[in-house]
């Protein structure tokens, strides 16, 4: 239902549609479409999605989505299936999740071109797009049909042996933490889809071992679920699956507080503010940062990681002044809590700083100033940052463009297309589709031709 909603509202916002003008185009009341496209409700009339489906020229995608969502609904002999919140209750959300990730590996999000030249990210059937032939560069950028999930669509009755904590030498913690360390480094080098399957799988792992775990190893054993729940959401966000990254996010920050760790619940918190920031989430985004802040130690590393994340909500919102203070603010503590003993936010230094601000100058218009300072920060990024390098250029890319350089722009934006391919970020493509609407203009120069024919050769089309 999630992924329904995802993508009608993708397809709605790229036909140029409100939500309003498509509920009186198809003689349907605001209030259903509302619920369709916020997951609350699926549609229950199939007459009522082919005509939205026509009416946004998607192609049969909704109505290919819709099908999946009645088929679930027999199979699991459920009238209706509500959206999993925050402030759900816990048995609630605990249904939820097993429901959603039973259903994760089915889907992936893929950037797909519209007739109209728009780029959208739409949610498809893994094994639909495989055995049609659809989109094949892109899911393969985006790690379509990885082992780990090839095994559990060949082999869906596969079952797992128990756990035992006495097979890990040492303290199965300790391992747990180790392999969590591993898969971050890997999905800087290699991206997202790499380490997913392999961090929800842990989290069932441990779910396990807490079954016989008691004292401080189930207590260190939650902690470790938390930051894994923590690291699924992030990897989604990267992926260009928002609504997954919130549902993980809303568990990390639930299981935060049965461990009692005010700094790691802070920090989920803030997390909760820069996914919000990303989605542009006008709404939002300040009142999670300044949340996340009354719940961070005063003057600690978390309230001013949290600061920085409300400096480009204030951007995003048009706010310059705010913007530059809250910044200003965070350069100033930099000195005063780089001696916090929290694990969290210990990336915190004057270059994480100046790419936010550079972030908020290029919404705010300034777009000379940010693409110096991307420039800078990309020279800076120390070595094995691969996606994050890619992430830079591709917002120093759109930051040219805005300044009126496109040949600069397209250059950057090869190069960021390049650790597009690697790592199957989906921000980085997010970045990229806007860089390919900026540069419109200039596209019979050579050097923007060339990106632009680049880019569109590895994302799918709609047919």
């Amino acid at each position: 239902m999630h992924r329904f909603g995802y993508t009608l509202r993708e397809f709605r916002e790229a036909r140029r549609y409100s939500l309003r003008g498509l509920a009186e185009k198809a003689f349907m009341s605001h209030s259903k479409l509302q619920k369709w496209e916020g997951g609350d409700r699926a549609p229950k009339d199939r007459a009522e999605v082919e005509l939205i489906d026509s009416l946004l020229h998607a192609g049969g995608v909704l109505v290919d989505q819709w099908e999946r969502i009645r088929l679930d609904v027999s199979a699991r002999g459920h009238v209706s299936v509500s959206s999993p919140h925050v402030s759900d209750a816990s048995i609630g959300l605990a249904t939820a999740a097993s429901q959603q990730a039973a259903s994760d590996h089915e889907g992936i999000f893929v950037p797909a071109r519209l007739r109209d030249g728009s780029v959208v990210f739409v949610a498809l059937d893994r094994r639909a797009m495989l055995r049609g032939g659809v989109g094949i560069g892109a899911a393969a950028a985006l790690g379509v049909g990885t082992p780990a999930a090839a095994a559990s669509d060949v082999m869906p009755g596969l079952t797992r042996p128990p756990r035992s904590a006495a097979a890990y030498s040492g303290n199965p913690v300790e391992h747990l933490r180790l392999a969590r360390r591993l898969l971050i480094d890997s999905d800087n080098l290699l991206g997202p889809s790499k380490a997913i399957t392999a961090v929800r799988e842990h989290i069932e792992v441990i779910k396990e071992l807490r079954k016989e775990a008691t004292g401080a190893d189930r207590q260190s054993l939650m902690e470790l679920q938390t930051q894994y729940g923590e690291f699924a959401s992030w990897l989604y966000q990267d992926l260009g699956d928002f609504e997954s990254a919130q549902f993980w996010l809303d568990r990390a920050f639930q299981w935060s507080h049965t461990v009692g760790d005010g700094d790691l619940t802070s920090y989920v918190m803030a997390r909760k503010a820069q996914l919000a920031g990303e989605m542009r989430d006008l709404v939002d985004v300040v009142d999670l940062a300044e949340a996340a802040q009354r719940m961070a130690r005063p003057r600690s590393r978390l309230a001013a990681v949290a600061r920085t994340y409300e400096a480009y909500g204030h951007a995003l919102r048009g706010e310059d002044t705010d913007s530059e203070r809250a910044i200003d603010d965070v350069r100033n503590s930099l000195d005063r809590v780089s001696s916090d003993t929290t694990p969290w936010g210990v990336w915190l230094n004057e270059q994480y700083v100046d790419v936010h601000r550079a972030q908020g100058l290029e919404v705010l218009g300034k777009h000379a100033e940010a693409a110096e300072i991307f420039t800078a920060a990309i020279k800076s990024l120390p070595a094995g940052y691969h996606r994050d390098r890619g992430v830079y250029l591709a917002r120093a890319a759109v930051a040219h463009a805005g300044a009126g350089s496109p040949e600069e722009a397209a250059a950057v934006g090869l190069q960021a297309l390049t650790v597009a391919a690697d790592t199957g970020s989906g921000r980085i493509v997010r970045e990229l589709a806007r860089l390919d609407r900026s540069l419109v203009p200039w596209q019979r120069q050579p050097e923007v031709a060339d990106f632009r024919a680049n880019f569109d050769a590895v994302i799918a089309h709609e047919a």
